[in-house]
């Protein structure tokens, strides 16, 4: 398969799900990608996310340093972890929190990397229809679709943010994998199931569901992943799952030729 992309004129993307505090899972994948098969981030047509799958988005097309972006999402967490409540506490605004490092680390010509590229999953509030978003204005306008898209409900606010002057809430909420369904598009997950580059599944899975259009196995270990996703581990439990993605990617890659 990635012989062939390497070799092709064809095109293909990369679809990363939204997962919150998960996204340690995608730093570990881009390390491998960004170490091990260079010409299938530079060459990809689509970088498709929702949620922090877009974020993970955002680093890629601006080949942002993998390094970095774990240090950040460890930062996160340690934040989310302290106080009693944790991640849930009123005083804690994750996407305060996400936006100064956006705006820190993000490139200046951001925009400029991402626009045509970059494919930010929302959920209209209005009607509840997702709408991709692939065209930024300037930086700032790529990270206010990104923070809209990362906007869960009552978990990071109550008001949605807005874009163009319309309110969106998290993308996952209708489109957690956008074009996951075309042949060409390599599909990533931290939760095990039918992704491409996911976590190896136990063999006792109760069943298979799709999240809007995120296969996922139902098993105990998922129903934990869910929590993570919210609520942070310890930053050891974070730094293996990073571990974890790595050993996913270079697995996928063994096994598709590269």
């Amino acid at each position: 398969m990635l012989k062939n992309m390497q070799e092709s004129s064809k095109e293909w993307n990369i679809s990363f799900a939204g997962c919150g505090f998960l996204m340690a899972y995608y730093c570990g994948v881009y390390s491998c990608l960004f170490e091990r098969a260079p010409f299938l981030l530079k060459g990809v047509k689509k970088i498709c996310g929702a949620s922090s799958g877009a974020l993970m988005g955002a680093i890629l097309a601006c080949q942002m340093s993998p390094a970095k972006s774990c240090e950040n999402l460890l930062e996160m967490s340690r934040e989310a972890r302290k106080g009693t409540l944790g991640a849930v506490h009123p005083s804690f605004d994750l996407l305060k929190i996400v936006r100064n490092f956006l705006n820190h680390d993000l490139p200046e010509d951001a925009h400029l990397l991402a626009s045509g590229r970059l494919f930010v999953s929302l959920t209209r509030v209005s009607d509840g229809t997702n709408v991709l978003v692939s065209e930024f204005d300037s930086k700032e306008d790529l990270i206010q679709a990104l923070i809209c898209s990362c906007f869960y409900p009552l978990y990071c606010g109550v008001i949605p943010p807005r874009y163009h002057g319309i309110r969106y809430v998290d993308g996952a909420l209708s489109d957690n994998m956008p074009f996951s369904g075309l042949r060409n598009t390599i599909t990533i997950s931290p939760f095990s199931g039918e992704s491409d580059i996911s976590p190896y599944g136990s063999p006792f899975y109760f069943h298979d569901i799709y999240y809007n259009n995120v296969s996922i196995h139902i098993n105990f270990i998922n129903a934990h992943r869910v929590v993570i996703a919210f609520f942070p581990p310890d930053p050891e439990v974070l730094a293996e799952m990073c571990q974890n993605g790595y050993k996913d990617a270079f697995l996928f890659l063994k096994e598709n030729g590269e």
